[in-house]
C-alpha cells in the first residue's frame, strides 16, 4: 500500500534579527531556490513570498518528510546561496527558529491570497504582529521575550 497524507503547512521564517535585508527586486531569485529545494524533496508548493524582513512558503509535505529537517535545509542551503550570490548583500542569515500552521486544504486559495500580497498587509500590520496573531489563532504557546 502507498503512503498517503494532505498537509497543507504555512511556513514562516524571519531573517536575522528581523534586519530589513531582502531587497524586493531580487526576491524572485530567493523564492525560485527554495522552490528548487521543495520540488528536489517532492513536496508541492503552491506559494512564496514575503517582504524585506521575512518569507512565507505555502506547501504540502511528502509523507517520507519531516518538517523541522526540510526547514533547516531550506534555510541552511538558501542563506549559504545568499551569501555567495551578492543578491542580498545586506544578509546575514536567518533568525533561529520558524513557525509552521496547518491549514484544512478547504483553505488553501484564501491561504494562497493571503501570502501572495504580503506587501500590502505589511503596510497595516508589523512582521512581528503578524506572527503573534498567527499563533495566537493557531493555539501555540510562546514567549512574549522573542517578540521584544
Amino acid at each position: 500500500m502507498s503512503s498517503y497524507n494532505q498537509s497543507l503547512y504555512q511556513i514562516v521564517f524571519s531573517t536575522k534579527y528581523r534586519k530589513p535585508t531582502l531587497i524586493k527586486e531580487n526576491r524572485p531569485i530567493l523564492y525560485k531556490f527554495i522552490w528548487g529545494i521543495l520540488k528536489n524533496k517532492n513536496c508541492h508548493t503552491y506559494r512564496i513570498n514575503g517582504v524585506e524582513d521575512h518569507v512565507h512558503i505555502i506547501c504540502s509535505l511528502h509523507p517520507a518528510v519531516s518538517l523541522a529537517l526540510l526547514v533547516k535545509t531550506i534555510k541552511s542551503s538558501s542563506s549559504k546561496y545568499l551569501k555567495s550570490s551578492g543578491c542580498f548583500p545586506e544578509f546575514e542569515g536567518w533568525q533561529e527558529g520558524y513557525g509552521a500552521f496547518t491549514y484544512s486544504i478547504d483553505a488553501k486559495a484564501n491561504l494562497i491570497n493571503y501570502v501572495k500580497n504580503q506587501e500590502a498587509h505589511h503596510k497595516k500590520k508589523s512582521a512581528k504582529n503578524e506572527l503573534r496573531e498567527l499563533l495566537i489563532r493557531h493555539a501555540v504557546d510562546y514567549d512574549d521575550r522573542y517578540f521584544e
